[in-house]
């Protein structure tokens, strides 16, 4: 019988832990959290300290009932949750729920489900962190002060189910500044001016980018200037009067932090952050590998550190060294982030075993996880390699008392990039096709003049908000992705392709947290809040000093926004779909699961049915309308309307067109129009610069 007990956060960890440890171990899952604050009240008590009310978390009942069986039989009880705050809190819950008091109680971490990792964690056994659990205390009860102090206002002043946050309201308020800097924004001309050359005893002309005079650099505003400095140059002889050669090195990435994962993905595999971390949550938990069983295939996910162990330093200059060859070996380095706080106890992403090659996992695991598998294992690789080298060529031309210059590089050694390239890493190499001196003849060929206008800031996407929350010091790496996630299901923001918009709702919403609530939705208050809870963690402040003068505040802030707020009535969207019951217009709803139809009649008429988007198509069966459905599985297709009358479907978006050669429907697919019929075969370019 099993002596010791380990329990774990997640079943999925379960079966990967339990085949590390022998038949004396029992591994037991919590399944997450098991005590929190009562979702029916504010939980603190605001008149004696600050103390929070915990209660065990409905639904709950029964595992805490089977893990006090285990808890029973077991001589030592080993609380293995995640290496992190959150982790921390949920073994001190964990400690008060099963009444382990008289037990032989240690917490152990990990931050990779490895053979190694598990048992060197069992040596290292300590006692539950205070300082840790208080820091997400400090976080659970100020989070909860702001969302169900201002919240139930938001319901009362705008409209129900809306809500506030620490962090969201924040998140909310960075996208809506950048919305009114693009409003704002006004676009100022400019030209660039450049000089097609012939090189005299080499084919190809070069092109060089106007610089100005020979006293300074200048910028042109206008065709009028533009046209002057051509007119300017007329007859003019063109000279080289500098040559520069140099070497440029492009340093290899540092491996992944959550961040820095979450954009990647999002630009790279075009996933969400919330798609990101549920499918790293699983490779990082255990996936099944054939001759292995379930293996943990990257480390703890959740990390703001850069950091790399000994061990796995060691297992990937084995790999580059024989795989790649000593040239490609990384050199030491500085790997860590400079001004920021860093979780240094965690590492950073990365593969387990650098030996598990992406194309053996890719047999072995549905596509979406190898492509984020392959991501971190192609990162965490370059990161241990050397720089990629360039030939630099600067060419500085002369024509009268102008300036124009060309520069070429060409890429000498491919060191990282042999494995690893992001998206700012493919930039085209810019080579001249000879050599340039002071000595090579040029002639004129042409001009190509060009008008420009500045351009507004981007909108935000997901993976440039979750940059911008890092670099401004608000949330931390757990909180990234649940942020997002949250004020995209309020409606505050909606999502259209990559880029994020603010709805009438989110901004009513940011208006009045700003005038009402302007501490909440600053950025630095927020930033100084996190340096607080980091203080908490070092053991340098007591929690409850930081919530027992942050909340008279916001009490006072809210009794007076009760008071000084006007209503601010948001009407529905209205549908072109009549209620059949009492024939008024129906209006666009947001539930939990999305987007439907309701009466605007409410609560004499009680009429809802499902909203499905049409995307101004006619069925090519009956004529009707062609909607954006979902499968149970969540895959998106289209479809009639007038389903299940009308059995119209496809995977790809139709256009509306007619193939001409068959006449079936044309799709879009890629940046292609195919044929829906795949026996006609019909495929052409899509030169629509944008289907929506």
């Amino acid at each position: 019988m099993a002596k010791y007990l380990v329990i774990v956060e997640s079943p999925a960890k379960v079966k990967t832990i339990r085949k590390f440890l022998g038949a004396n171990y029992a591994v037991a899952a919590s399944n997450g959290h098991v005590r929190d604050l009562p979702k029916s009240s504010l939980g603190i008590d605001v008149e004696h300290d600050y103390e929070p009310k915990y209660i065990t978390i409905r639904g709950k009942g029964d595992i805490l009932a089977a893990l006090r069986k285990e808890v029973k039989k077991a001589e030592k009880i080993y609380l293995a949750t995640d290496p992190d705050r959150e982790g921390e809190a949920i073994s001190w819950h964990l400690f008060y729920a099963l009444k382990l008091e008289d037990k032989k109680v240690y917490r152990i971490t990990f931050n990779e489900i490895t053979k190694n990792a598990v048992k060197e964690s069992l040596k290292n056994a300590r006692e539950i962190n205070m300082n840790l659990v208080d820091a997400q205390q400090a976080r659970r009860v100020l989070d909860r002060m702001v969302g169900y102090r201002i919240s139930p206002l938001l319901w009362e002043k705008i409209k129900r189910g809306l809500s506030a946050g620490r962090v969201q309201s924040v998140a909310l308020r960075i996208i809506c500044d950048r919305e009114d800097e693009i409003n704002a924004f006004v676009p100022e001309e400019y030209w660039s001016l450049d000089v097609n050359l012939k090189v005299k005893g080499e084919k190809k002309p070069i092109c060089a980018k106007y610089y100005g005079t020979v006293q300074e650099k200048q910028t042109i505003t206008c065709r009028e200037q533009a046209e002057s400095v051509q007119k300017a140059l007329e007859g003019e002889t063109f000279g080289i009067t500098e040559v520069k050669k140099g070497e440029r090195l492009k340093k290899a990435p540092l491996p992944f932090t959550t961040s820095t994962l979450q954009q990647e993905a999002s630009k790279a595999l075009n996933f969400s952050t919330q798609k990101t971390m549920r499918l790293a949550q699983q490779l990082y938990e255990g996936v099944e590998i054939e001759g292995e069983g379930t293996v943990g295939l990257i480390t703890y996910l959740r990390t703001d550190s850069t950091r790399v162990s000994e061990e796995a330093e060691a297992m990937a200059a084995e790999f580059i060294e024989s795989h790649y060859g000593k040239e490609y070996l990384g050199g030491e380095t500085s790997r860590k982030k400079n001004g920021q706080k860093i979780q240094d106890a965690h590492e950073a992403i990365r593969p387990t075993d650098i030996g598990r090659l992406p194309a053996a996992m890719k047999e072995q695991l549905p596509r979406d996880l190898a492509r984020l598998y392959q991501l971190v294992w192609k990162r965490f690789t370059a990161s241990r390699m050397s720089a990629a080298r360039y030939e630099t060529t600067s060419v500085r031309i002369q024509a009268g008392e102008h300036v124009f210059t060309l520069a070429a590089s060409s890429r000498k050694f491919d060191g990282f990039l042999s494995v690893y390239s992001a998206e700012e890493d493919k930039e085209e190499e810019n080579t001249l096709s000879g050599e340039l001196s002071r000595e090579s003849s040029l002639s004129f060929l042409s001009f190509d003049p060009a008008q420009h206008f500045t351009q507004p800031p981007a909108h935000y996407t997901e993976a440039s908000l979750v940059k911008a929350l890092e670099e401004l010091g608000i949330g931390r790496p757990s909180t990234y992705a649940p942020t997002i996630t949250t004020i995209l299901a309020r409606r505050y923001i909606v999502k259209e392709g990559k880029n994020l918009y603010v709805t009438e709702l989110g901004e009513v919403v940011n208006s009045m947290m700003k005038n009402a609530f302007p501490t909440i939705v600053d950025v630095n208050f927020t930033a100084n809040m996190e340096a607080l809870l980091d203080s908490v963690e070092e053991g340098n402040v007591k929690w409850k000093t930081i919530v027992a003068n942050f909340y008279p505040d916001l009490d006072e802030a809210v009794k007076k926004a009760e008071e000084d707020l006007a209503e601010v009535k948001i009407a529905d969207e209205v549908s072109d779909q009549v209620c059949e019951r009492c024939g008024r217009q129906m209006v666009i709803k947001y539930g939990p699961h999305g987007r439907f139809l309701a009466c605007p009649g409410f609560p004499e008429c009680r009429n809802t049915l499902p909203y499905f988007e049409k995307i101004g198509v006619a069925c090519p069966k009956c004529g009707r309308d062609v909607v954006l459905k979902k499968t149970k599985k969540g895959r998106k297709y289209f479809g009639c309307i007038d389903n299940p009358n009308c059995d119209f479907m496809v995977w790809q978006r139709p256009t509306g067109e007619k193939c001409p050669d068959c006449g079936s429907v044309l799709l879009v697919k890629g940046n292609n129009l195919v044929c829906a019929n795949e026996k006609c075969g019909y495929r052409v370019q899509n030169k629509k610069e944008e289907i929506k």
